[in-house]
């Protein structure tokens, strides 16, 4: 079969394009994946004991963006879920993000009111008026007895570096609450599909137009494409260009330690963070997050790695001039039709809505005579169901 386009990679961005392309623009399109199933990093499944699970650690859905809340209802229903984390420390369970009940606990304080949260920080962060580091983020945002408390540890066991040697970005994702609110998330939408993200893959990829290739190197059939339109790579963009530089971008990973239990529940919470014990950063407890009834629970226990699959880019100063040297060759491979999508493609962490804006973005910035809002009208999926 001829295609017209090509998309290696089946996770929310390739999928996205995919999807895009066959039903928009009535294109032939060949999704190329090296693993055994679709879905990218998203991927659950029911295990042994018939508990939905996620294989590569939790995936929460969260938005404020109109567009994609509604590009995704097309393909699944969702329930709304409201995620909290809590933080093992000092032998109790405090709030994450930081918020007055988090300060309260750990300081035996009573901060009653917003006001009375910002003077206790406001004697607390230390004034870094261009934060270089995320040492340096966390410390002008929470300062050091949180800090330490909270972030350095963990992020010394997720990255294998000193907070100090890390981008600022990474420890700027996280918000610090001056009220009671427990969310992890302040988005307008937040919520779970209520049958798993991987049934989202498959109804996304369902058009006929789309032939989908599971475990398939890209590298071992690449020169056998020819004649395609446009060819869209979500892989680690390193990966691409390994013969233009020796020269590997670091990325962490993570080892998934899953174990079931003949009982409901395991922990209170969905995910609970454990900075400053044991070798892993956190236990996940999928049934909180899916609502799924069960008498049967599973964990999984989250170990930081630098073997296995690609998750997080080291945003360290090296790797971030070697991204650049990068970002230069796939700005001359888009003259050939060949474009770099996603987290690994753009070297970049995404949230999830970010990813499918970002693939629903690049689409119509190619397509550009297409009416956007026109284009988001999902009421006529095509498929094969």
């Amino acid at each position: 079969m001829t295609h017209d386009i090509v998309v290696v990679g089946s996770g929310i961005s390739g999928a996205t394009i995919a999807q895009r392309y066959a039903q928009v623009l009535n294109k032939k399109v060949l999704v190329i994946e090296k693993r055994n199933h679709i879905g990218g990093n998203c991927y659950d499944f029911y295990n042994d004991a018939g508990i939905l699970v996620s294989k590569y650690g939790a995936h929460l859905f969260h938005t404020n963006d109109e567009c994609v809340w509604k590009y995704v209802h097309a393909f699944s229903s969702w329930r709304p879920y409201v995620h909290t984390v809590l933080s093992s420390v000092d032998g109790i369970l405090v709030p994450i993000p930081v918020n007055i009940t988090t300060v309260n606990l750990l300081f035996n304080l009573h901060i009653q009111t917003e006001t009375e949260m910002q003077q206790w920080l406001a004697t607390q962060v230390i004034t870094i008026d261009h934060p270089a580091n995320s040492e340096e983020s966390a410390l002008s945002r929470v300062g050091k007895a949180l800090y330490e408390k909270l972030f350095k540890n963990y992020t010394i066991k997720q990255w294998n570096t000193s907070p100090s040697l890390l981008s600022a970005s990474i420890l700027d994702r996280i918000p610090v609450r001056t009220n009671f609110d427990p969310r992890y998330f302040s988005d307008k939408y937040q919520a779970m599909p209520l049958f798993g993200y991987t049934k989202i893959f498959e109804k996304m990829l369902s058009h006929p137009n789309i032939t989908i290739k599971l475990n398939t190197d890209y590298f071992h059939i690449k020169d056998s494409l020819k004649n395609f339109e446009k060819l869209f790579f979500t892989g680690p963009i390193d990966l691409y260009f390994q013969k233009k530089s020796a020269k590997k971008l670091s990325y962490r990973s993570l080892r998934f330690e899953f174990e079931t239990f003949d009982f409901p529940y395991y922990q209170v919470n969905s995910v609970i963070n454990y900075p400053n014990d044991y070798k892993f950063t956190r236990i996940v407890e999928f049934k909180h997050m899916y609502g799924q009834k069960h008498p049967k629970t599973t964990i999984s226990k989250e170990y930081p790695t630098w073997d296995g699959d690609p998750y997080y880019p080291v945003l360290s100063k090296e790797n971030l001039s070697l991204y650049g040297f990068y970002k230069t060759q796939a700005a001359l491979e888009s003259k050939k039709g060949v474009y770099f999508v996603g987290r690994l493609a753009n070297y970049k962490y995404f949230n999830m809505d970010q990813a499918f804006a970002n693939a629903l973005n690049l689409f119509y910035q190619l397509n550009p005579h297409l009416d956007k809002t026109k284009g988001l009208d999902y009421n006529k999926i095509q498929s094969k169901a």
